[in-house]
């Protein structure tokens, strides 16, 4: 009987600190569970088929010059790809951290902004680039949906979560992680992830007062936690 009891209080306990966990960051969790949704639906699309689905739900140059807004929004909760598992990982190591360190609207506002304003670069880029017949004209209805431009904005956003010392490693790295591609495939989601990160960076303003992390002082205080 003790057992049982024990086993409850236990299993509580962890359905508590899950529950504190996620409402800690609820835009992060309810943009999740849209994610789950339309993965789950993705995949049970005839593959043949889906190119024709994702691409009226593509920030491509047809959409935005048809339905600006519903290609913005509707990008941001739509994967070429059943992979949630992946940016369930990816979500809880920056946006949860970002959405409790900045707030629900700040980490909105830097997520949605390097969302908008990186698409809107590399799709202008693509206009001109067909404009003057140096991109082939297919790319104007091309497949253009993912969380990725959102996601590098506020690992940019997050360098200055971190000590002074720190900032340059964490933020150098991140460009370096970037700049790579953009330098050896040139394509256009290549030049929106960069934008995504450079427009992070831009968010110092509203960082200003929040408190930061030194992974060095954190380690030393575990050690000395446990010893």
């Amino acid at each position: 009987m003790q057992r049982t009891v024990r086993g409850e209080r236990g299993s509580a306990r962890v359905v508590h600190a899950i529950s504190r966990y996620v409402r800690a960051a609820p835009g992060t969790y309810i943009w999740l569970a849209l994610l789950a949704v339309t993965s789950f639906i993705v995949a049970r699309i005839n593959p043949e088929n889906l190119e024709w689905f994702l691409q009226g739900r593509s920030t491509n140059l047809d959409q935005l010059k048809h339905h600006p807004v519903h290609a913005l929004v509707a990008s941001a909760i739509w994967t070429e790809s059943a992979s949630f598992p992946f940016y369930f990982v990816l979500f809880n190591i920056f946006h949860v951290p970002a959405e409790r360190w900045l707030g629900t609207w700040r980490w909105l506002t830097v997520a949605a902004t390097a969302h908008v304003l990186a698409t809107l670069i590399s799709e202008g880029v693509v206009a001109v680039g067909i404009h003057h017949a140096r991109l082939p004209a297919s790319l104007a209805d091309t497949v253009d949906v993912g969380v990725s431009y959102a996601l590098a904005g506020v690992e940019g956003v997050l360098t200055y979560r971190l000590a002074r010392r720190w900032r340059p490693l964490y933020g150098g790295g991140l460009l370096l992680f970037y700049l790579v591609p953009l330098i050896t495939s040139h394509t256009f989601t290549d030049l929106g992830h960069f934008c995504s990160i450079l427009i992070g960076f831009c968010f110092y303003p509203i960082t200003r007062g929040r408190p930061v992390w030194d992974p060095l002082v954190a380690w030393r205080n575990w050690r000395a936690h446990g010893r």
